[in-house]
């Protein structure tokens, strides 16, 4: 149970049946503020707290980092896709491998921030500009059964901040407490 509450520190995703206007608006507004959060959390990391694992067996806080980086650019790509494609079939990416690469434990966080911050910028000035029939396009995840529309794939990238921040909070708060 203790390993479950690490791994999904806000619960795991619920995705409603029907998405309201208001859940888009709070969606929009999380993917606005939280580069901005995440910088304030941990631009100023030292290195040795960057490189503590944010659970037992989980990724450091920097390929945490990185990893959010990586999976909210592969987000505003399937956003477009599906923009502009008829419900296209879009390429899934192994995230841990991704997650261990080299560069992931040795470039600087900075970097990814910076990307992170320009990417929601990006989504959330597209996101503002949809109309309700563009919201209803939709991607194929090639893992999934049923599309994805671009009403839950706001949500899932609202809710992803939010479980990656309350990761590395709450990493940050356990190592506070061992010091």
């Amino acid at each position: 149970m203790y390993i479950e509450a690490l791994k999904y520190p806000i619960g795991t995703l619920e995705m409603p049946e029907t998405i309201s206007e208001k859940e888009l608006q709070e969606a929009i507004t999380i993917l606005e503020i939280f580069p901005e959060q995440l910088r304030f959390l941990t631009a100023n990391l030292p290195e040795k707290t960057l490189q503590q694992p944010y659970r037992p067996e989980g990724w450091t806080i920097k390929q945490l980092i990185h990893h959010i980086a990586d999976s909210h650019h592969h987000s505003y790509i399937r956003f477009k896709w599906a923009l502009t494609e008829d419900n296209p079939t879009i390429k899934a990416y192994d995230e841990k491998t991704w997650a261990a690469l080299h560069e992931c434990h040795t470039m600087p966080v900075a970097w990814s921030l910076m990307h992170l911050e320009a990417i929601h910028y990006k989504i959330t000035y597209l996101l503002k500009s949809l109309t309700e029939a563009q919201w209803e396009r939709t991607f194929q995840h090639p893992d999934k059964e049923e599309p994805t529309s671009l009403k839950k794939n706001a949500l899932v990238y609202a809710w992803h901040s939010m479980h990656h921040f309350a990761h590395i909070k709450n990493a940050l708060n356990r190592l506070e407490k061992d010091n």
